[in-house]
């Protein structure tokens, strides 16, 4: 299995996919997908795609999306997803960054001459609007662009060290690095997926992480259809839909962030609880109180991961019963080697704190186009510097303890912002919470900003903050400022950047200026 086209059965009648929500439940076995992806790689090999084009989909999650991913990479193009919901500005970013060949966006684009359909055009890429019709796939293609007069292409078959797709980095420390992920990259992670949470054909996810992120992509929808079993894929996440689908469908897993786990929490419950094999979190620090609130609250082993774009997402996760899971830690290396390695990539001692670092078949060969990140991306053992601090415990967990670049250097104290997370959780009125750094020119440097949002109902001061963090840490990780907020930034795929939560939050308190 070291391609797309390969991983999954061509003959099978078992249910792939399962699309609610429409007039009538899509329900498509894995021989109609076979024959639907390679009906639509004929249509991009007749529109002119050829080996290396990229294929930009901005289209949601829906069947067009999958039958078009896995058709651009069949045809040994790179497919590139795009968060629809992006603006003219990112969408010429990412199309003109990658040359694309074609974007492929949602009926009704061209007409209402959408964000896509600009930036396409700006950059010349041709324009095809992409959907559903009940029988087929249609490519319906509105502009050519830079295909005008291309030739058709014949059919390709894959290869292992082709680029499928390349994504972007969320851009915390500046341009986003473009991240090329080979078949063999994909493949070996899907079986490492399936290895670890022992998937099969009787397993059915519930999908609700977008599939333009590399945590739906492969943990949720192409590692499940590796193993035989089915992927049930809603347009988008609905915390009041999720369990009516969960349970109609007849789910027994999913995987989510941290802030999908909590707003499922806060949401009316199913009564009885449906059996849950287990539930996966990835992406973001799981705080241990969100862990036990989850076991205790749905009764289902709780799988914390640890992932990454430039590792095909996953690393390393806790395993399944009767394996220890651990609250806190991240888990075992899976298929994956994990080493704790100083700057100059020498192992530290079991136990201390240093960078962890990765080497596997599932890791990027480097980024595009970007010599200097390679160059400092990558030991001279080929182990990749994922960024984050951490440790691993006796039994060889990984425990993150940051990322190196969000610690909080205060005054040469180096301060765990997720250990402020977890602590300020704790507080009964606190329902979310995000440490960070904040500038502190005459004194430390650093110092710790918070922002909290308190549970429904609930109001809490920044006192009161205060007070609790320093009943229970160290003086110097109490917080100079905290703000009370309704919500914290986040990306469109949950995730908290703290740079940027710092940059909202010292926003606020600049003055207003006069009219």
């Amino acid at each position: 299995m070291a391609t797309l086209a390969q991983s999954f059965s061509a003959d099978s009648t078992n249910v792939a996919v399962l699309i609610p929500h429409k007039p009538d439940v899509l329900a498509v076995s894995y021989q109609q997908l076979h024959s639907h992806i390679g009906a639509f790689q004929e249509k991009l090999a007749r529109l002119g795609i050829k080996h290396g084009d990229a294929v930009s989909i901005a289209l949601p999650n829906s069947y067009e999306f999958i039958v078009s991913f896995l058709a651009a990479s069949w045809q040994r193009g790179i497919a590139a997803p795009l968060n629809p919901a992006y603006k003219q500005d990112e969408f010429e970013f990412y199309i003109d960054d990658l040359k694309s060949a074609v974007a492929l966006v949602p009926k009704g684009s061209f007409e209402q001459n959408g964000p896509a359909v600009r930036a396409a055009r700006k950059y010349n890429a041709a324009i095809a609007e992409c959907y559903w019709d009940g029988r087929e796939v249609v490519l319906d293609v509105k502009e050519l662009g830079k295909l005008q007069g291309r030739e058709y292409q014949r059919l390709e078959q894959a290869q292992p060290e082709d680029t499928a797709l390349v994504l972007h980095t969320s851009g915390t420390t500046g341009r986003p690095k473009a991240v090329p992920l080979s078949h063999r990259n994909l493949t070996t992670t899907m079986r490492n997926i399936q290895d670890t949470y022992k998937l099969g054909p009787e397993d059915r996810t519930y999908l609700v992480m977008p599939l333009f992120h590399v945590h739906g992509l492969l943990a949720a929808f192409l590692a499940p259809l590796s193993s035989g079993g089915s992927v049930i894929v809603p347009p988008k996440f609905s915390a009041s839909q999720f369990w009516t689908d969960f349970i109609a469908h007849k789910a027994n897993w999913y995987t989510a962030v941290p802030t999908i786990h909590q707003i499922l929490l806060k949401s009316p419950l199913p009564n009885p609880i449906p059996k849950i094999r287990f539930i996966r979190s990835c992406s973001s620090p799981l705080s241990p109180k969100t862990f036990q609130d989850l076991e205790t609250t749905f009764n289902a082993p709780v799988l914390e991961a640890y992932a990454m774009t430039e590792a095909a997402h996953q690393m390393t996760s806790n395993p399944l019963p009767p394996g220890k899971r651990q609250p806190g830690s991240v888990g075992l290396g899976q298929g994956v080697e994990v080493k704790i390695l100083d700057q100059d990539g020498n192992e530290v001692p079991q136990g201390q704190e240093a960078e962890i670092c990765v080497r596997g078949q599932n890791v990027t060969k480097g980024y595009l186009n970007n010599p200097s990140a390679n160059a400092s991306s990558f030991t001279k053992d080929g182990f990749f510097r994922t960024g984050d601090q951490g440790k691993k415990d006796p039994d060889g967990y990984v425990i993150i303890t940051g990322r190196i670049k969000e610690l909080i250097n205060k005054g040469g104290e180096k301060i765990s912002p997720i250990e402020l997370d977890n602590t300020l959780l704790h507080h009964p009125k606190v329902g979310e919470a995000v440490c960070f750094a904040i500038p502190d020119p005459g004194h430390y440097g650093e110092d710790i900003g918070a922002a909290v949002v308190p549970k429904p109902n609930e109001k809490v001061s920044e006192a009161e903050i205060k007070a609790f963090v320093a009943e229970k840490l160290a003086k110097f990780k109490i917080p100079k400022k905290v703000w009370i907020v309704s919500q914290i930034p986040k990306t469109a795929t949950g995730k908290i950047q703290r740079r940027k939560v710092s940059e909202a939050m010292l926003k606020k308190d600049e003055p207003r200026a006069k009219l």
